[in-house]
């Protein structure tokens, strides 16, 4: 297939790239800034650099593509502002790109429990940002799946994981969350879910197949 995905140079999504690469995918990923172009070079995707705050129409950076994934994210410095200008109009950009250039598969990176914000007010304001770019792409017409992560970590993948509607809360490394998405871009089967993911006892292919029938 042919993959974009939006916050090219976020942790996941360098976890990612060479993941879909080894899988015989051609990735592209769309950056902010230049400089970060030849980090995805070495991860192995083609780096197009577009700013989803700036740019009203990002359908050319998009390019024509099987699948998009949304892994941007203002970040944890950011203030409430950047949460609404990129986890939620970057999302609803990259539904209207989407659907410009015919690509009906889409995938999200969102989080656990955007339906009961919590925490300080730019937290909250994320977990708002990330629910109203939830129920865009829901309410989109698009071949969805929304994956939820728990907190994340950075200690190394355990390849397994608990994968399901309704998760208590829990964490979960960033380099099991891309090898969930990977497993997910493959599997059609798994649009039109919202699942929720934390670390668990299941191997993650056999917990994506899993959901796939819940459909």
């Amino acid at each position: 297939m042919k993959i974009t995905i939006v916050g090219g140079h976020g942790s996941i999504a360098m976890l990612l790239h060479p993941a879909l690469r080894e899988r015989g995918h051609e990735v592209r990923g769309i950056i902010r800034k230049e400089e970060q172009a030849d980090d995805l070079r070495v991860a192995g995707a083609e780096p197009v650099v577009c700013d989803i705050e700036q740019t009203a129409d990002i359908s050319d950076a998009v390019g024509q593509a099987d699948a998009v994934l949304f892994a941007a994210g203002a970040g944890p410095g950011s203030g409430a502002e950047r949460k609404w200008t990129v986890d939620r109009d970057g999302a609803i950009k990259l539904i209207e790109a989407a659907k410009k250039n015919g690509i009906g598969r889409y995938v999200m990176i969102s989080a656990m429990g955007t339906d009961r914000p919590r925490g300080n007010e730019v937290f909250r304001t994320y977990l708002k940002a990330k629910e109203e770019a939830d129920e865009a792409l829901r309410n989109s017409g698009l071949d969805y799946t929304i994956i939820k992560p728990g907190r994340l970590t950075d200690d190394p993948g355990s390849g397994r994981v608990s994968l399901g509607r309704q998760l208590e809360r829990g964490e979960i490394p960033r380099a099991d969350v891309a090898a969930v998405l990977a497993e997910v871009l493959e599997m059609p089967e798994t649009a039109g879910l919202q699942l929720d993911l934390v670390s668990g006892e299941q191997p993650i292919p056999e917990a994506v197949r899993a959901v796939a029938n819940m459909g």
